[in-house]
């Protein structure tokens, strides 16, 4: 331990002052944040509160403060070495001599002149995961929470990991130069990173000068004063290089922030992780302006992406540094088209800072907005709550006036008042169906087209508007809107225009009317109006507008748009992972025969860090047989296929039962645990990457229960047929309502009995009395009438909103997609058709499909 400890002070050739590096008691505080002053302390750590389990103290028991006081004390977990102490114990690790990882180094003219070095920074672990680098055997890890054995010694900045023991980690390894480990590429070295002394005031000549000549050095020392910071960058000629500059908002998208920069600080260097509460990005990228192949990952919604472009232009860095994005918002249509996903899940970081690394550099157009007030307007529509400016003067999404602007302003003044309602991405989403449904039963932008005039390129589309009669229209500049929809339509569609890019210098316009804003939502597009380079458009009244999700409404206007400029990005691309499946060697086979099998979220949640026991808690689904260089998108139109081929199948059987709407692939493979991928980036990922021999799936509603005095049985992955002897299948449903209804018994069309007659008479009547006695006596609520129609239809129909509800909380979910046979409606469709606003709420929240299409 104490030849550790010492290497912990000599991470690099060049030595710290350790009087500097020392504060008194008085002085010392415990930091969060990463210090930028100049009284910064060479090896500081920075604490987190941390529930961690066990009495284990990194101090040990000679100098824990816990085992002194014989009492339980709050601790501290270190982001950036990962060591838990208690809280009182922090100022014993000077005792010990152990100090956190550098993360930059002083200027002294001797420190310059001598080699630079970056060495491990080794700490002793209780728990490791992976295998030892140098016997390759695993860490024993028995009553790991509690155990006072250190059984691991690893780096913290390569993750290099070794037993505690002689024969494994020898003497040479405590001063051995440090790789930086996988992800040395991105990281900043602490050897780039210079604390600099402040100018000392010269000493006065003896000689007598002209008093002009001392006014100018005067002028120029005074603004060497103004320009000195603490802190320089000096980046070393490295081509292979692309260092990382990592902003975080921790308020998007339900706070996830925090955790991130926390988990980032381990992976990086913490000089390079930077929390954008604490003052923005500006003075980051004024500080790294310098570092050549820089690249920049901007973890927040769209918001946060559009900020740090602005910050960008304002610096003028050339050339301007790729921006990636790690989605933390809720609408996320930037990171969607840059195939980042629609939001961020449990994926490791570690895999993120690899495809930042791997993406490839594309272009994204940036839209100025001209704004001058129109002198010609009646002065009778003035309306005092307007402004006269918008809230952003350039937008890299999408502008849009009327109804879709009107949602987002009441959004954006709910979220003003009550900030606390609105700390998650789904309760965020759920207010903007709600307001959405107002606002549409309302009607309140159908006279959107008497007070606008368009001019595109010079020609005048006014009388177009008119005749559409939009109640939104909207200037695109990427493919997806609001929260990943697909206004311009799919590539392939198009006749007379374009396909969408978000690089061509163009724009798209695009009308709404309620019709085709409802059926965006189901894969639908909107009226396309034109494909334009500049754009005056004129209103006559206030009317709500939003530029990339900033909403305001605008008094009369006349507001020009034009290009600006184009904006480097940083874009997912589809790789093959470094490690595949197949050795390199052999070729991709030409077909793949893969068992598929599906787990709880129960279960995930529960054991997502044990592959082993999570892949025994799986069941199995059947096998899928795909092309060898297949995607997740094929392999997901297979599964779907296997379940439609299994609907016949009875008695079911767990391997038999549907899937639910909200199923996932997870990658079994590429990580040291299972993690979620997101729908909207199965297209970039080869099945053979992220499995083995077996796929798995992720059933967020799926919950097996096992019948006590039986054994479990394995369902047949070929006969489906077989019955399970020990498990049964539920849904979950309240805690305070009777048992979940059985498995669907009645196919469409099928004869009902007279009983289950019953229940749809009492649904269609609306008897909420007579339907629930009904239910509890024994009723199927999967029955349906012989057009196919189930009791959720009818309930829906009667505007019962007592029956949906009860409807959803004791049926299984799959009736929320069930589809009559007519139309194809789901009771979704039927609701908003009756603008039952509601139920349709009801319906939503409960998880039904917005993408599901009917027949017409």
């Amino acid at each position: 331990r104490k030849a550790i400890a010492k290497s912990s002070l000599q991470h690099m050739v060049a030595q710290p002052n350790p009087a500097q590096a020392l504060r008194s008691d008085s002085e010392r505080q415990i930091r969060s944040t990463v210090d930028w002053s100049e009284t910064a302390v060479y090896g500081e750590h920075i604490w987190f509160e941390t529930n961690v389990s066990g009495d284990f103290c990194y101090v040990g028991e000679q100098n824990c403060m816990a085992k002194l006081l014989q009492k339980p004390l709050s601790r501290r977990k270190c982001a950036a070495c990962k060591i838990v102490v208690h809280t009182p114990c922090i100022e014993q690790l000077e005792k010990i001599n152990f100090r956190c990882k550098p993360s930059f180094r002083e200027s002294g003219s001797r420190n310059v002149r001598e080699p630079i070095v970056v060495r491990h920074h080794w700490v002793h672990r209780r728990r490791q995961e992976g295998k030892c680098r140098q016997c390759g055997k695993g860490f024993q890890q028995k009553f790991a929470f509690h155990s006072k054995e250190i059984v691991a010694i690893s780096c913290s900045w390569c993750k290099q990991a070794y037993h505690s023991k002689v024969s494994c980690f020898m003497l040479q390894h405590i001063e051995e130069p440090c790789s930086l480990g996988a992800h040395a590429a991105v990281i900043v070295p602490p050897t780039w990173i210079l604390r600099v002394r402040r100018p000392q005031n010269p000493l006065k000549s003896s000689k007598k000068k002209k008093r002009t000549s001392f006014k100018r050095k005067s002028s120029k020392k005074g603004a060497e004063e103004g320009r000195w910071k603490p802190f320089v960058i000096k980046p070393m000629p490295a081509p292979l290089m692309k260092p990382l500059l990592v902003f975080v908002n921790p308020k998007s998208g339900g706070n996830q922030g925090a955790k991130i920069i926390q988990s980032f600080m381990w992976y990086l260097n913490p000089r390079q992780v930077f929390d954008l509460s604490q003052g923005g990005p500006k003075e980051a990228l004024e500080l790294y302006r310098k570092v050549h192949n820089l690249r920049i990952l901007a973890c927040g919604g769209d918001g946060t992406v559009g900020w740090i472009l602005s910050i960008l232009d304002q610096l003028r860095l050339n050339p301007p540094p790729p921006v990636a994005i790690l989605p933390l918002g809720t609408g996320n249509d930037l990171a969607r088209t840059l195939n980042w996903g629609g939001g961020y899940t449990d994926e490791p970081l570690s895999k993120i800072l690899s495809h930042v690394e791997d993406g490839n550099i594309v272009q994204l157009d940036r839209w100025n907005l001209h704004v001058e007030p129109n002198t010609d307007a009646n002065p009778e529509e003035k309306d005092e709550a307007a402004t006269d400016k918008l809230p952003l003067d350039v937008f890299n999404n999408y502008f849009s006036l009327g109804f879709d602007a009107r949602v987002t302003l009441e959004f954006h003044e709910s979220r003003e008042a009550n900030p606390e309602k609105f700390n998650s991405r789904f309760r965020n989403k759920m207010f903007y169906a709600g307001t959405a449904f107002s606002d549409f039963l309302t009607g309140s932008s159908k006279d959107l087209a008497k007070h606008v005039k368009l001019v595109c390129d010079g020609t005048d589309l006014t009388s177009k508007i008119q005749d559409l009669k939009p109640q939104c229209l909207v200037f695109l500049n990427i493919p997806r809107y609001c929260a990943g929809t697909m206004p311009w339509g799919n590539p392939g569609e198009h006749h007379d225009f374009e396909p969408q890019r978000h690089d061509d210098g163009c724009i798209e316009v695009i009308g709404f009317t309620m019709t085709s804003l409802a059926a965006l939502q189901v894969g639908g597009h909107g009226e396309r109006l034109c494909q334009c380079r500049q754009v005056v458009l004129t209103t006559s009244k206030a009317i709500p507008m939003q530029v990339d999700g900033e909403p305001c409404k605008l008094a009369a206007s006349c507001i020009h748009i034009s290009l600006r400029n184009q904006a480097n990005m940083v874009q997912k691309t589809k790789r093959r992972n470094s490690m595949p499946l197949l050795n390199d060697q052999q070729p991709v086979p030409e077909r793949l025969r893969i068992r598929v099998s599906r787990i709880s979220m129960r279960d995930y949640e529960a054991l997502h860090y044990d592959k082993e026991k999570l892949k025994e808690a799986s069941v199995p689904l059947g096998i899928i047989v795909v092309p060898g260089d297949s995607d997740l998108e094929l392999c997901r139109t297979q599964i779907e296929r296997l379940q439609e081929e299994g609907d016949g199948a009875k008695p079911k059987t767990l391997s038999s039962q549907k899937l639910s709407p909200k199923w996932c692939f997870l990658d079994s493979t590429t990580a040291d645990r299972f993690y979620r991928i997101d729908r909207a980036q199965e297209h970039l990922n080869y099945v053979t990457e992220i499995s083995q021999d077996e796929l798995y799936v992720l059933d967020p509603e799926l919950v097996i229960t096992q019948t006590v005095g039986t054994s479990p049985a394995m369902p047949d992955l070929v006969d489906s047929s077989a019955a399970p002897t020990g498990h049964h299948f539920a849904f979950p449903s309240s805690s305070s309502s009777p048992p979940s209804s059985p498995a669907p018994s009645t196919e469409p069309g099928q004869c009902l009995s007279h009983k289950d007659d019953l229940l749809i008479e009492a649904a269609k009547s609306g008897n909420f009395c007579k339907f629930q006695e009904l239910h509890r006596a024994g009723r199927d609520l999967m029955v349906r009438d012989s057009s196919g129609q189930t009791v959720l239809h009818h309930a829906v129909k009667s505007g019962s909103k007592d029956i949906v509800k009860y409807i959803i909380e004791n049926a299984p979910s799959e009736i929320l997609d069930a589809t009559e046979e007519e139309n194809g409606e789901t009771s979704l469709h039927q609701a908003a058709a009756l603008r039952q606003r509601t139920i349709c709420h009801y319906i939503v929240e409960a998880g039904a499909s917005l993408m599901k299409t009917d027949l017409q």
